[in-house]
């Protein structure tokens, strides 16, 4: 199994459906702080709706279309970071992420989507990686910006999450960009 060390005590890691006991308790202690923005918040209720989800990543990273990582901080898992979907014959990719409370303000979720970013542009060769978020959320919008995406636009009315519409904000960075801005 494959660690990336992020500093501080943490570390991104695969999340697989082994693990599936391990990520519905975390879900479960911080699902309030989840459920306005990430999707598995409210479909996460028992450890074998986490398996069934740790489980459709695994197979989108068998399908080479998704990739799903936990990041650990101090061997307790603390959030994640994901390529909410890959397409490697398009060349275009989106990372999601999420943190607890606890572990925020630490630079994490920077350093894990820039790692996963660099991975999609250097190595496998991504044309443009997008990062969407609700517009309320600002924290989200705030780390498309220290990554040095642009914000595109916004998608009105574009998903419902626990029965309600949202709408998208919308970033990317291309892989010229990211090159120019990280030293190709």
């Amino acid at each position: 199994m494959f660690a990336h060390p992020l500093g501080d005590g943490a570390e991104v890691r695969p999340l697989e459906p082994w693990q599936a006991e391990e990520f519905f308790t975390h879900v479960e202690r911080i699902r309030g702080h989840l459920s306005p923005w990430i999707p598995f918040a409210h479909t996460v209720r028992d450890v074998g709706g986490a398996r069934r989800l740790l489980q459709r990543m695994a197979d989108a990273l068998a399908a080479d279309s998704g990739r799903f990582n936990g990041i650990w901080v101090d061997d307790k898992l603390a959030g994640g970071v994901l390529f909410r979907t890959f397409d490697a014959a398009t060349g275009v990719c989106e990372v999601g992420v999420w943190i607890e409370p606890e572990a925020e303000g630490r630079g994490l979720i920077t350093r894990a989507a820039t790692w996963m970013i660099d991975y999609a542009v250097r190595v496998r060769g991504m044309s443009r990686v997008e990062w969407r978020t609700d517009p309320a959320n600002v924290r989200s919008s705030a780390v498309a910006r220290r990554l040095g995406m642009t914000r595109e636009g916004v998608l009105r009315s574009s998903f419902v999450l626990g029965g309600e519409r949202h709408d998208t904000e919308v970033w990317a960075v291309l892989a010229d960009e990211w090159l120019t801005k990280t030293g190709s």
